[in-house]
């Protein structure tokens, strides 16, 4: 009973699960009447289904007919194009030969289902082509059999194909114009929260950013310590780092274009001028187009790799690699400290407490993988994505 109550609803777990409309009830519920009423008419019209003879021809024609209708069944969208169009084809087989052997059976039910399924699930060109035959095979087969009034079956057929058509046209208008609606109303979030970053975040970085410049010519006009001179050029590099990547942020939040691979040897560049470590770039493999997630997700990573290199670690120079592969993209930053330094430790969680753990959450949602782990000399840092 669960069964059929989900076929009939169209739910898959139960009634709290999103359910077909109640049109879409009504007519499953009458498709399924209509085969049981052609099933009483085969099993009841002369000559009977048997196991001799005729009958056996009969019965296995109807067992066929009943065994491609449940195959090329309309409200499964799984089915691929070619096996539905086989399963229609096969059921104008056996209506046809049941027009043969049993011509007051209700075998015209055949072109009206072909109809109904080349409509809803096949494209225009395969399901008029398929409607067609299966109407030229039986228009035929009932000329040759004598019945004159079943050539009306065409007009039903192709008058039932073309509704549902239009109908499904007019749904697919309508998807359209609902995601095309959906479309704006994520735009307009993002405008809006580009606008709340613009207002708070880049603002407050802005500022900080000028306090550590006037900190720092201060502390250089009264000639502070060297140590402490330094700390100040780092935090004050760091705010304006953090400055650049919230105006990125906006920028992509505003729908510019998101940053990607080609841009890790700019960001190299800056990470080299700002902390005074070498930085050696090597791209393997010829370049491929790659998914916006995935261009974001590589710079990202390399943007948070060399990030924690600065904050975490006593490294003497960073190398990173970008390999295009056949089979996936590999990024690998590895810092090297100087030999004694001490190890680092724990940069998988490095930060805010985000860090590379969000990175590499961001890389098992693109079915990649994220590595990060210290080395005898260093840390590494390795993503893979797939194609």
């Amino acid at each position: 009973m669960i069964a059929i109550y989900r076929w009939f609803t169209g739910s898959r777990f139960g009634p709290s699960e999103a359910s077909a409309s109640a049109e879409a009830i009504v007519l499953r519920c009458f498709g399924v009447a209509y085969l049981v009423a052609f099933l009483v008419e085969t099993f009841t019209s002369k000559p009977y289904p048997g196991l001799h003879g005729r009958g056996a021809v009969i019965l296995a024609a109807t067992i066929a007919f009943v065994a491609a209708a449940v195959s090329s069944q309309p409200q499964r969208a799984c089915i691929s194009a070619r096996r539905r169009v086989a399963a229609l084809l096969a059921m104008t087989a056996a209506a046809a030969v049941l027009a043969v052997v049993q011509p007051h059976g209700i075998w015209t039910a055949a072109p009206i289902f072909v109809a109904i399924v080349a409509a809803v699930r096949l494209k225009r060109l395969p399901g008029v082509l398929t409607l067609a035959c299966s109407l030229v095979v039986l228009v035929a087969i009932s000329l040759i059999a004598g019945h004159g009034g079943s050539l009306s079956l065409p007009i039903v057929a192709v008058v039932i194909f073309l509704w549902l058509r239009l109908m499904r046209q007019l749904r697919e208008q309508g998807n359209v114009l609902a995601e095309s609606r959906a479309a704006q109303a994520r735009a307009a979030e993002r405008s809006r929260l580009a606008r709340e970053m613009h207002d708070v975040l880049a603002h407050s970085l802005s500022a900080l950013a000028l306090q550590l410049e006037s900190t720092r010519l201060l502390a250089r006009d009264r000639g502070v310590d060297r140590d402490l001179m330094r700390a100040l050029d780092q935090a004050h590099g760091l705010a304006a780092g953090g400055l650049q990547d919230a105006r990125r942020a906006i920028a992509t939040a505003r729908g510019d274009e998101l940053p990607g691979p080609e841009r890790i040897g700019v960001l190299a560049d800056a990470f080299e001028e700002q902390s005074g470590l070498p930085v050696a770039v090597e791209v393997r493999g010829e370049p491929h187009e790659l998914a916006p997630d995935a261009r974001l997700a590589v710079y990202r990573t390399a943007q948070e790799a060399l990030t924690n290199v600065r904050r975490h670690t006593t490294a003497e120079h960073v190398e990173i690699e970008l390999s295009y592969l056949p089979d996936g993209t590999v990024l690998v930053v590895e810092d090297h400290a100087r030999t004694g330094a001490p190890a680092p430790a724990g940069l998988a969680l490095a930060g805010d407490g985000y860090g590379l753990t969000g990175m590499r959450e961001r890389a098992e949602l693109l079915g990649g993988e994220l590595r990060a782990e210290p080395t005898d000399d260093g840390f590494r840092v390795e993503l893979r994505l797939p194609v």
